[in-house]
């Protein structure tokens, strides 16, 4: 409830024959999401009384159909609950058991593959004749900023967003202090006009800090 897009969309292309890109993310990882053994707090999974959490969640959406034998996108399927520090050989794909464990899910233009980033993932060589073509989207919780993209939004690009749209896009910050939140209910019904859900703080709370604060808001 109320996550947010942390950072800013792209487009990823790749021509025949070219690169992959090491393996990356999880949660026992380290610098920009290496794996290097160390546990990342960025890039973390729970389930917790049967509700799911992820400090990170991925939206691939797929511009071109992904084939079995085609590369691209791949996962090491349950790593988002490991415990363990990848082994920097698989990491860069020339370990023995990389074919065994790496999964490409096939694709066709249109879908989206949803991941936490705290899976490790990355992309072999692409091997289609065609050119592979993705917009990903990533989403955090609404108190947590992965990206700074949120401080580099252009003067008037909110211009035209429905009250949901500008929901998504505000900055990090707790969801007790009166946050719009995009609920699944309040997606379903979008209208243009939906007014996003909010856990409105007490007049007295707010006139305190006014008081103390200067601000409404601490």
């Amino acid at each position: 409830e109320g996550s947010r897009m942390a950072p800013q969309p792209l487009l990823v292309a790749q021509g025949p024959d070219s690169e992959g890109f090491k393996l990356h993310g999880g949660p026992i990882s380290g610098a920009d999401g290496v794996p290097q053994g160390v546990f990342n707090p960025e890039l973390q999974y729970r389930c917790v009384h049967g509700q799911l959490w992820t400090s990170l969640l991925a939206a691939s959406v797929q511009l071109c159909d992904h084939q079995p034998g085609d590369g691209g996108f791949c996962i090491v399927r349950g790593s988002h609950k490991l415990n363990l520090p990848v082994p920097t050989d698989f990491a860069d794909g020339v370990g023995s058991a990389f074919a065994e464990h790496i999964h490409h899910p096939a694709t066709r233009a249109g879908d989206v593959v949803l991941w936490s980033e705290a899976t490790v993932h990355g992309a072999t060589p692409w091997r289609a004749e065609r050119e592979r073509r993705v917009a990903i989207y990533r989403f955090a919780p609404p108190n947590m900023g992965y990206g700074r993209g949120y401080l580099d939004i252009p003067p008037g690009a909110m211009e035209g967003l429905t009250l949901l749209q500008r929901a998504v896009l505000e900055p990090p910050y707790a969801t007790r202090l009166e946050r719009p939140l995009v609920t699944a209910s309040a997606a379903a019904e979008e209208d243009g006009a939906t007014e996003a859900v909010r856990h409105l703080r007490s007049e007295a709370k707010k006139e305190h800090d006014r008081q103390t604060l200067g601000t409404a808001y601490f």
